[in-house]
């Protein structure tokens, strides 16, 4: 996609056609979603390092195995369940018109 063109950024956005505009727009939701997906996985292995890596070696045991499985579950499931959540209340929120 050529940004550097004067339909997107140089001062043109209004010559885009409503196709144009929801290319980008899709586009630009592809990288948050990407993101936001690398932000989750960096995150969650952090923390379940942290919670079940006592000493790191060159491989992990039953315990640590498990513990790793059993938080990556839980986080994912709790990761989920505010996602969900909370694009319920953007659409409500939408909806109801009290989203700008």
């Amino acid at each position: 996609m050529d940004y550097s063109s004067s339909s997107f950024g140089g001062g043109g956005g209004g010559n885009m056609s409503s196709s144009q505009k929801e290319h980008v727009l899709q586009e630009l939701r592809s990288q948050i979603a990407l993101a936001n997906a690398q932000e989750l996985m960096q995150k969650m292995s952090e923390k379940c390092f942290k919670k079940c890596i006592y000493k790191p070696g060159t491989q992990l045991d039953n315990s640590e195995q498990k513990c790793l499985a059993m938080c990556m579950d839980r986080y994912m499931d709790a990761w989920n369940t505010v996602s969900r959540t909370y694009n319920a209340r953007l659409s409500r929120e939408h909806s109801s018109g009290g989203y700008q």
